[in-house]
C-alpha cells in the first residue's frame, strides 16, 4: 500500500532533489544518500535519463527506501514517473489538470505553491500537504510563519534555496515536516564519484533536529 504525502514527509527531516545526468551514477548516488539516513528521495525529471534512474534505484534500494518524482508538471508526466516506480509525486506549481490527474492517481502527488491564494486552493481541493516553491525567493521563513497563522492546517516542505545553514530556520515552525534541499549531493561530487562525501553530508542532513 502507498504512503500518503503525510507519512512520506515524516521519514528524514531533509529530502534529497537530486537531478541525475549520467545514468550511471543513479544508483550508487541513491545508496550513498540512503546510507546516510536520508531514505526519501526525490529525482527531478529534467534529464532524458530521469526516469531509467527512479527506476534503477527502486530496483536497487531496500524496500523502506521511498523513491519519487520532482519537477512534475502534466498529466504525462504523472503517469510516467508511475510506470517509472515512483512511489510519490513533486510539482513545482499547480494547474487543473495536474490536480484532476492526481486525484484519480492512487500515488500522492506534493503540489507547489508560493502564495497564501494557491496554498487555500489547493486546500479546498484536499492537499493537506503541499511544497512551497521557490522557498527562499517567494519569502521564506518569514513567508511561512505568516501564512501559519491564518493557514495552520496545511503542512509544508520548503524548496528552493535552502541549505544546511538555513535548515534549521524552517524546521523549526510548526506547519514545516522538512525541507526540500540539493547540497548534500552537488555536481562535482557526483562527477568525482565521491559518494563517500554525499554519504557524510547526507548523514549532516538526516541529523538536523525538527
Amino acid at each position: 500500500m502507498a504512503l500518503s504525502i503525510d507519512q512520506i514527509l515524516k521519514v528524514a527531516p531533509v529530502v534529497p532533489v537530486m537531478v541525475v545526468e549520467r545514468i550511471e551514477d543513479a544508483v550508487p548516488l541513491a545508496r550513498a544518500l540512503y546510507n546516510g539516513g536520508l531514505k526519501v528521495l526525490e529525482i527531478t525529471l529534467r534529464t532524458p535519463c530521469a526516469l531509467d534512474a527512479i527506476t534503477a534505484m527502486v530496483e536497487a534500494l531496500p524496500d523502506d527506501a521511498v523513491i519519487g518524482a520532482g519537477t512534475i508538471i502534466t498529466p504525462k508526466d504523472l503517469e510516467a514517473a508511475i510506470k517509472a516506480g515512483s512511489t510519490f509525486l513533486v510539482s513545482p506549481g499547480t494547474t487543473p489538470a495536474l490536480i484532476e490527474a492526481a486525484k484519480s492517481s492512487l500515488i500522492p502527488l506534493l503540489a507547489g505553491v508560493a502564495t497564501p491564494t494557491e496554498a487555500m486552493h489547493l486546500y479546498t481541493q484536499g492537499f493537506t500537504h503541499q511544497k512551497f516553491f521557490p522557498a527562499e525567493a517567494a519569502g521564506g521563513v518569514p513567508m511561512l510563519k505568516s501564512i501559519g497563522g491564518p493557514l495552520p492546517q496545511i503542512t509544508f516542505c520548503p524548496t528552493g534555496g535552502i541549505d544546511l545553514a538555513r535548515a534549521p530556520s524552517y524546521l523549526a515552525l510548526p506547519n514545516v515536516a522538512c525541507v526540500g534541499g540539493t547540497w548534500m549531493a552537488p555536481k562535482e561530487l557526483m562527477k568525482a564519484g565521491r559518494w563517500d562525501e554525499i554519504e557524510r553530508l547526507a548523514r549532516e542532513a538526516a541529523s538536523l533536529p525538527r
